[in-house]
């Protein structure tokens, strides 16, 4: 071609020529061939004269449905992007908008002056973005790069299944303003996408290479694992910003360019890209394909959270363009690694090889033939949106929203002071420095921002709400604390060796205090303490130099602190007078490892040693393990437990958690390749931990090894953040202990060593958590320091010691930059957010007693009457939805009932509940055991193993509500009872200001017949 160029590294721009630009696959064919794909985005500048408009004088009425409002929380280089959908209006109102004083963009010089401006006010006046406005600007007769009409392979969708994917094959018009942002994110099924800017201001491009976008997305599983454990891509959601100061930290190669009105742009396969736009713009994009795309699309990982997600069956590409391949692919054996380097098939003419029929000319001779068929009935689904986001936090909705009993629940206080970074402007010398501003405390406990609230659209599928299990990114919340020690900061890796005494004193001081002349401390003579790592240590001071900063000391609590002002001797702790009984399980099993209880340290090594034989063996991982009733049963159950069990497990707590207040890089020196971590049991308390989780580094010797706080000979000392005894501590400040674990929960405690997980930093814990009482615990002890978490829900008042929450059941995961770890407190529970016990759904037999749901959606008690087994078919559908719940006899193109299942991937048509008729293919089919259960009214039910509570069984809080005793059974032991009292009510009497409005029973019968 005429417009050669120089294969590049970087991101390519071409300038095709007038009969070039024609051809619109054979000129993305080339610009493959010139090596554009390797950076993952080109810009592409089409013939001066060239415009796919006349004027855009007549578009002012233009209608945007659904703008969205971008809310942006987060600090460091790390942000989450909430989108809040707002009332529709014109594109002469969203102009006005966009170019008010409160939107319009700042002064600047250059582009780099305004990238610092956007990553430092990126939390600030969010924007709207008047983004997904079906429809296209091209006048109909422009037949070059037409985004409505590109002619790839792509079409094959619409045209062999008749399926439009609006926003996929179909274009979609984006209005920007100053700071309206997409966020990182790779196209639907890592297609190819296209994204021509028609008017308005610049729009600024990043881009990661294809060939590391897996090291993108390590590096944010390594700072979101809440949201990555909730969706495998979460990065498919577009609410993940990551600026490039932090790509550059941790060395993910990146490419930024920037869009003038009049260009093209075009992403690549498995190419991440985030930008932002300069002030009030107007862009089309739309997504496309090669033959290169069938093998991204074959592999590309989903959106698991939600099933109405962009997905296209891959059947008929690799049927029509990969025919050798075919049967493997059917077989499930087509996993054949990506070579992100090679250019796509089509581009062998231009690389000394034969021309061939592209996929878009092979796709145009087969149209006629197409033709020729029986029409298909066009489906259109709007899928590729914008994810909006309908859980938001409270402080984001207006307070009409939230109902009376949360309003009066949240006047509790609560330790939530809002932060907000500091507006000035500092002047950065370098790119290296391109982080947002420290961020200052400023408390507006009354302030919430104004937000109006979120419509239900219907026919934007994107606004369903769902329903998560796990907290996900919609639990970074505005109104959780972000401490100054939140603001990243880089510390040696560097080991300090601690002074080694000798090993007989130590063990005549720990028999002295522990009074215990039988135990028989395991304690090798001329033991020494580990040194530090030298290449560690290197490393430490590498990275010290270049950022500028040095270690932290350990600073010394003031002495008006609340951890100071009680001494931690068990002289000093007064039991209280009369203490209640602990009736609930967890309770009594904890009961000897309360600290205002008389130590015994047989107990607490043996509580040690019990729970390190039970999952997660861990005593560091137990924060993200919640205890089931049963489980607590049978720990307090059984007697002393065994040395021996797991030796080598996976870690539940990520690597982010123990470098969220502290910076460190996010690497795991003491994981394996696959993952696991050494279990290692310390010799004197027995407590079990894994070497990743407490700092044991690799060259240690486990023969022998002991906890930090018996190799400090500190047995005495318990955790001053909590109220209990046992499990793994480290030193804090003022020679004072804390369990990692509680560590780790406290958002404000910081790591110093991270590598070490030592020691502890106290300091920047706000006083008010030292006020706040712990819900489980008040009634056992009698406390006056100890330190609270509160529940991540809302403005919930709920706190509670991380160790009596973790006991009590209460449910705890990671959550996602800045914060650790997502509470979640009984009241917030919720019946859909409980997860049944595997263990407790057990078998059940014929004439056991059994709840289930009546058909008057209350739940009875019944008996199993019969056991019989259903069949379910699982189909996945033309348009990317599936069904696995389908009766054999919805298949109306098949006999299933007496010919079976069909095979698998065979086309079958479906009846569905709406009586209409669907094509599908057929993936499995499943037996599942179904309970014929009866009611004391006589009547039947045939119902799932899940929809069945056993009576030993704990029952949701929801099935507790709603259960009932058959109305004739009421009054069962009146007459064949001896003792009428039991089960009798008492009499209710009538209040005396409302007695002239009662109603006599008789009289209200005979009203009602």
């Amino acid at each position: 071609m005429a417009s050669d160029m120089p294969i590049s590294r970087g991101i390519m721009t071409f300038y095709p020529t007038v009969e070039e630009f024609k051809n619109f696959s054979r000129y993305i064919a080339y610009m493959e061939s010139q090596g554009a794909h390797k950076a993952g985005l080109a810009k592409i500048i089409p013939p001066q004269n060239w415009k796919p408009r006349r004027s855009y004088d007549d578009i002012d009425d233009l209608l945007i449905p659904a703008p969205i409002q971008q809310v942006v929380t987060g600090q460091s280089g790390l942000f989450t992007q909430y989108n809040i959908q707002k009332k529709s209006m014109t594109l002469k109102e969203f102009r006005k908008t966009a170019n008010s004083d409160k939107f319009c963009s700042p002064r600047y010089d250059d582009f780099d002056e305004l990238e610092r401006k956007y990553w430092k006010n990126v939390t600030f006046n969010p924007p709207i973005y008047g983004a997904d406005v079906n429809g296209t600007l091209y006048d109909p007769d422009v037949k070059e790069w037409n985004v409505g009409h590109l002619n790839t392979i792509l079409d094959t969708v619409e045209h062999e299944s008749g399926i439009t994917i609006e926003g996929v094959n179909t274009p979609y018009l984006y209005f920007g303003m100053w700071k309206t942002t997409f966020a990182w994110h790779t196209e639907d099924m890592d297609l190819y996408s296209i994204n021509y800017l028609h008017f308005g201001e610049p729009k600024s491009w990043y881009c990661v290479p294809p060939e590391h976008g897996k090291r993108l997305e390590r590096l944010a599983k390594g700072f979101f694992p809440g949201s990555s454990q909730n969706c495998e891509a979460f990065l498919r959601h577009k609410m993940t910003l990551i600026s490039p100061s932090i790509l550059r930290k941790y060395g993910i190669p990146f490419e930024k360019i920037t869009q003038d009105a009049g260009e093209f742009m075009v992403t690549f396969p498995y190419s991440y890209h985030a930008g932002f736009n300069h002030g009030f713009n107007c862009a089309e994009s739309t997504n496309f394909a090669t033959r290169r795309w069938i093998d991204y699309g074959k592999q590309a990982i989903l959106c698991s959270c939600r099933k109405d997600m962009v997905k296209i069956s891959m059947d008929v590409f690799v049927k029509k363009f990969q025919p050798e391949r075919y049967e493997l692919w059917l077989a499930g054996k087509d996993n054949a690694p990506i070579d992100h380097s090679k250019p796509t098939p089509e581009a062998v003419e231009f690389l000394g090889g034969e021309a061939g029929k592209s996929g878009a000319q092979e796709l145009i001779e087969n149209q006629s033939s197409e033709g020729q068929k029986k029409s298909l009935a066009k489906q259109r689904i709007g899928t590729k949106r914008h994810r909006v986001c309908l859980d938001l936090p409270e402080e984001v909705l207006p307070k009409s929203e939230t109902n009376e009993e949360e309003a009066e629940y949240g006047k509790k206080g609560r330790l939530t002071p809002y932060i907000e970074q500091c507006r000035e402007y500092q002047e950065l010398k370098d790119e290296d420095n391109l982080l947002p501003l420290t961020a200052c405390t400023q408390s507006f406990p009354k302030r919430h921002l104004s937000i109006a609230s979120v419509p239900t659209v219907p026919h934007c599928l994107s606004a369903v709400p769902r329903i998560s299990t796990k907290p996900g990114v919609a639990s970074l919340l505005f109104h959780r604390t972000l401490s100054p020690s939140d603001s990243l900061q880089v510390h040696s890796f560097a080991a300090k060796s601690a002074p080694c005494k000798p090993e007989q004193t130590r063990t005549e001081k720990l028999r002295e205090e522990l009074k215990e002349p039988d135990i028989h401390l395991d304690v090798k003579p001329n033991m020494q303490t580990p040194q530090p790592n030298t290449e560690h240590e290197i490393e430490g001071e590498k990275e010290n130099k270049s950022m500028k900063r040095k270690l932290q000391p350990l600073s010394k609590l003031p002495c008006l602190h609340p951890l100071l002002r009680e001494n931690s001797s068990d002289d000093d702790i007064q039991e209280p007078a009369a203490e209640p009984e602990e009736t609930d399980p967890w309770a009594r099993l904890l009961a000897p490892m309360w600290q205002s209880k008389p130590r015994d340290f047989r107990v607490e090594k043996d509580f040690n040693l019990r729970m390190g034989q039970q999952p997660p063996y861990c005593a560091v991982c137990a924060l993200f393990h919640m205890y089931t009733q049963s489980d607590v049963i049978r720990l307090s159950q059984c007697g002393s437990a065994a040395e021996g069990g797991e030796q080598r497990t996976m870690p539940l707590i990520p690597e982010m958690c123990f470098t969220s207040s502290s910076e460190g890089h996010l690497s795991t020196p003491n994981l394996d390749k696959d993952g696991t971590s050494q279990l290692v049991s310390c010799s004197v308390c027995s407590v079990r931990v894994h070497t990743s989780c407490y700092g044991v580094s690799q060259d240690t010797k486990l023969d022998g090894w002991m906890c930090s706080r018996c190799e400090a000979n500190a047995i005495t000392q318990d955790c001053c953040l909590c109220s209990l005894r046992g499990g793994a501590l480290q030193k804090a400040n003022n020679d004072k202990w804390v369990h990692v674990l509680c560590a780790v929960a406290v958002l404000e405690a910081r790591f110093v060593n991270i590598a070490e997980r030592s020691p502890v930093d106290l300091g920047n814990i706000p006083l008010q958590r030292f006020k706040l009482k712990c819900q489980f615990c008040r009634k056992w002890v009698k406390r006056s320091s100890s330190c609270c978490v509160q529940c991540s829900h809302g403005r919930c008042s709920s706190s509670f010691h991380a160790t009596c929450a973790q006991a009590a059941g209460v449910q705890m995961h990671p959550d996602d930059w800045p914060f650790v770890v997502y509470f979640t407190c009984w009241r917030h529970k919720g019946g859909n957010q409980t997860e049944r016990n595997k263990a407790s759904m057990r078998e059940l037999v014929k004439g056991q007693k059994v709840i289930c749901k009546h058909r008057n959606k209350r739940y009875y008690y019944c008996e199993v009457v019969e056991l019989t087994k259903a069949t379910f078919y699982e189909v996945i559908f033309d348009d990317g939805s599936f069904s696995d719940n389908l009766f054999p006899e919805d298949i109306v193109n098949r006999d299933c009932l007496k010919l079976g299942p069909p095979s698998e991937g065979d086309v079958v048509q479906v009846r569905w509940t709406d009586g209409l008729l669907y094509g599908a293919k057929f993936v499995s089919d499943h037996i599942i055991p179904m309970y014929q259960v009866e009611f004391e009214d006589d009547s039947q039910l045939t119902v799932k193993r899940e929809d069945v509570y056993s009576l030993d069984e704990e029952l949701p809080k929801r099935v507790k509500g709603r259960l009932s005793v058959a109305s004739d059974m009421r009054f069962k032991g009146v007459f064949v009872e001896k003792d009428v009292k039991q089960d009798s009510k008492r009499q209710r009497v009538i209040n005396s200001r409302y007695r002239e409005d009662f109603i006599e029973p008789v009289i209200y019968r005979t009203i009602m017949e």
